[in-house]
């Protein structure tokens, strides 16, 4: 309960409110005018002991504005007597919220409110015309709002950045606000980042280094480089967090993209941001110069989805996240024990680990599963750079991938397939001003007519379905292309990164092992990315022929050694 202070020790506050909206419109009511009223008007009617208390840059539908907030915690103990304000929008323009102060929170806690230009004032009772202003005010609030959001919706859709300041390692051109230049100090943070993740590092062991390395955080160079930023200079400058990390990884503006509507508000009373779904964001490719290359981008985001976990010594293998259960279709679970000689570390199924009679263990050495991916992609390697057309052959015939004339007559019958959409309305249109002539009778134009929409309706069905099937087409030998072009440039491949293992491997499946004459056999299928599953034709004259190359590298080896 709080305590009731003598009447002489409570206060007057004078509280102003101006928010970016306020400025942006050219109201003349700037922190000084409102100042300046107040006060004449609490000397003028002898109001004890004013204070003078404002927010500056706050929205009215939000009533989490310091100094209000410290208003009611003031009031909560009993020390305001009066709150005036110069109208009544200046104390909010949430109607609800008002209300409730107004007609309960001021009257619990003793609280008289003036607002001067309106002639509110409680003493006198609150006016049936009170709650009708306050409807004005949301909706003036309401109105503005949209105003806004239609402004940034048409510079969103145009392609202009609706950031307040651009990402991390970039900075807005002197000339023009809405191009972004590269900020090489931070860029160069930017790209350190990117290769510590593409070596297998985690978010959190990525922070750990900046903070190590002593490196700012985005806020603090902000802040050091005199920009304004939404978050507070933190306590310890260099105090990287795994969250901060991981939005810098997830950007795709680093590749050169602007990348608009990412977020959205359910309301304008709500200052939330909420995430978008990816395919509702607006993507402009080429805006700017790319930080980071897109195979970089690609490559990190894959690592991304396969998140690993270190186990508790420490350590994290380049195949964590890649290995899966060939029965229960979990993941397989990295084990290496502080104990364990590094040739010990191995994988277990996931399922089996939590509960042994839902799955067998399917345990495989990391040495092992080094050695197959290791041997699989030197052979996978060495086919696509000896016989290049024959593999994009045999790969295109595998997806159903049309050859070059086959695409041209799908885009054939897709540009026919719009032109005729077209030509049936102008064929509807052309009916019916045959039959208002006379030319044409009603009853013959009712059938043209139906005949012609149904015509329009499949075609209309069959168009989406033809777009998509030409686009999945072009993507998917889009990406054969880029990995044949990858795969020409990796040669004499002697041993694994986690680079070379995330930007090939999509994930190797493990099986049970059996034994067969007292010997241990174990199935492990290496599926690639873009191929996956890939099996060599004619394996046993190919493998004669890999032989062959792999011994003399082997030879040419030992003489340059």
């Amino acid at each position: 309960m709080k305590k009731k202070q003598p009447n002489e020790q409570r206060i007057t506050v004078l509280y102003a409110r101006l928010s970016r909206d306020d400025e942006k419109e050219g109201i003349s009511g700037s922190i000084q005018n409102q100042r300046a009223i107040l006060e004449k008007f609490a000397a003028d009617n002898h109001l004890p002991n004013p204070r003078f208390m404002f927010d500056d840059g706050y929205s009215g539908v939000t009533f989490a504005r310091p100094a209000f907030m410290e208003i009611m915690e003031l009031a909560e103990q009993g020390l305001v007597a009066n709150l005036v304000v110069k109208d009544h929008s200046r104390l909010g323009r949430n109607r609800l919220v008002v209300g409730q102060l107004l007609e309960e929170d001021f009257v619990r806690l003793n609280v008289r409110y003036i607002a001067i230009m309106d002639n509110i004032d409680t003493a006198n009772g609150v006016s049936d015309i009170v709650p009708m202003q306050d409807l004005f005010n949301e909706w003036h609030a309401k109105n503005t709002s949209d105003k806004v959001r239609r402004v940034m919706q048409s510079r969103g859709n145009a392609g202009i950045p609706l950031t307040t300041n651009p990402p991390y390692g970039y900075t807005k051109a002197p000339e023009d606000k809405n191009r972004w230049i590269v900020d090489e100090p931070a860029a160069e943070v930017v790209r350190r980042i990117f290769q510590m993740s593409v070596s297998g590092l985690g978010p959190t062991q990525i922070a750990r280094k900046l903070r190590s390395n002593g490196v700012m955080t985005p806020s603090e160079y902000l802040h050091s480089t005199g920009i304004n930023c939404a978050n507070k200079p933190p306590a310890y400058p260099c105090n990287w967090s795994s969250g901060t990390v991981a939005g810098i990884l997830d950007r795709q503006e680093y590749v050169g993209d602007t990348v608009n509507f990412r977020t959205y508000r359910q309301s304008f009373k709500q200052k939330k941001q909420l995430d978008r779904p990816q395919k509702d964001w607006k993507v402009f490719p080429n805006t700017h110069p790319a930080i980071i290359d897109s195979e970089t981008f690609a490559l990190v985001q894959s690592l991304r989805r396969h998140r690993r976990r270190p186990t508790r010594t420490g350590a994290v293998s380049m195949f964590s996240g890649l290995l899966y259960c060939a029965d229960c279709g979990e993941k397989l679970y990295y084990s290496a024990m502080g104990n364990y000689k590094r040739e010990q570390a191995n994988f277990f199924c996931s399922s089996y680990r939590k509960a042994p009679g839902v799955c067998s263990a399917h345990y495989i050495r990391e040495r092992i599963v080094e050695q197959l991916v290791l041997e699989g992609l030197q052979r996978l390697l060495w086919y696509v750079q000896v016989y290049e057309k024959r593999f994009a052959q045999e790969q295109m015939e595998r997806f159903g991938l049309q050859e070059k004339k086959e695409l041209t007559a799908k885009r054939r019958e897709l540009d026919k397939a719009k032109q005729r959409v077209a030509e049936i309305d102008q064929l509807i249109q052309k009916s019916y001003e045959d039959m208002t002539k006379g030319l044409l009778s009603e009853e013959r134009f009712a059938t043209l007519t139906v005949s012609l929409e149904n015509e329009q309706r499949r075609l209309k069905e069959d168009i989406p379905a033809l777009e998509d099937s030409l686009n999945a087409t072009a993507d998917k030998a889009d990406d054969l292309q880029k990995f044949i072009q990858r795969a020409r440039q990796v040669t004499r491949l002697t041993e694994l990164t986690p680079e070379i293992v995330h930007e090939f491997i999509e994930k190797i499946v493990v099986s049970k092992p059996n034994k067969v004459d007292g010997k241990r056999h174990q199935r492990v299928d290496i599926h690639y990315n873009t191929i996956g599953l890939w099996v060599a034709p004619e394996p046993e004259t190919l493998e004669r022929e890999y032989l062959a190359y792999y011994n003399s590298m082997q030879k040419h080896r030992k003489k340059t050694a």
